[in-house]
């Protein structure tokens, strides 16, 4: 009977380990002006983002689709590379995606391999912040594809506190710091979208910003502090203002900051 128990549960152990190895190769091609790309969708959230390409966030791949060829192009808070991979396919961008989540790191490296990109698009798996320090990366919804997240800080992208439901200690840089450690070439585009502390990540991009042509920021205008201060450090670049994208759902938006 002992016997009978014990290849049951390893069959059934066997069957289990087929299904999670199925659902983690899922992959789903997308095409967007003639770009033909490949994501890995192991889950609901990640099969959403892949879904909603085109959908979701247009004017963003608006954007890139103004860039110059071969421009340098920062995706800061790069999740599983949706942009980044669109950025270095339609334009052969040499793409920094800043991503510190272990979760989405998994299915941005596989995104990328897969995608045949590794060469264009470099991986920095760190927070960035306004200064050089280790912190607690805060986590509110820890799956592959999650956002909301908060380095160094209590408070969410709405400015209220955070609700934490994983988190551990990494470093984080400010910007201009990760020029000079990693001697990495500074942006002509950035896009940054954090949850929360964008502000804090503007303030210590004072160099970028000097010479950056532009800015794409998420805002929450209900907090205060981030789109107050981010207004601040990009208009004292000498940025203006260009497009306000606003989303339906709250008084998010992506705006679109240029150094004319």
């Amino acid at each position: 009977m002992k016997k009978i128990s014990s290849i049951i549960r390893n069959r059934l152990g066997a069957f289990h380990q087929i299904i999670i190895n199925r659902l983690l190769s899922q992959t789903k091609i997308v095409f967007h002006n003639a770009n033909k790309m490949e994501f890995y969708t192991p889950n609901a959230l990640n099969n959403y983002r892949v879904r909603t390409f085109a959908t979701k966030e247009p004017k963003t791949l608006k954007w890139i689709d103004g860039f110059e060829e071969n421009a340098v192009f920062w995706d800061v808070g790069a999740n599983i590379g949706l942009y980044s991979i669109y950025s270095a396919k339609s334009k052969n961008c040499q793409v920094f995606a800043f991503e510190p989540s272990v979760f989405n790191l998994e299915f941005l490296a596989k995104n990328i391999y897969i995608n045949e990109l590794q060469q264009l698009i470099t991986i920095v798996p760190i927070a960035l912040s306004d200064k050089k320090s280790l912190n607690l990366f805060k986590m509110n919804n820890p799956v592959w594809g999650g956002a909301l997240s908060a380095f160094g800080v209590n408070f969410d992208q709405h400015g209220n506190v955070f609700n934490t439901s994983f988190e551990y200690s990494i470093p984080g840089l400010s910007a201009d710091e990760v020029v000079k450690v990693f001697d990495i070439p500074k942006p002509d585009y950035i896009k940054i979208d954090v949850d929360g502390i964008e502000h804090l990540i503007l303030s210590g991009a004072y160099d970028i910003l000097q010479t950056v042509k532009s800015v794409l920021v998420e805002i929450d205008d209900d907090c205060s502090d981030q789109s107050d201060g981010a207004s601040l450090y990009l208009s004292q670049a000498g940025l203006t203002l260009s497009e306000k994208h606003t989303f339906d759902f709250s008084n998010q938006s992506n705006q679109l900051w240029v150094n004319k």
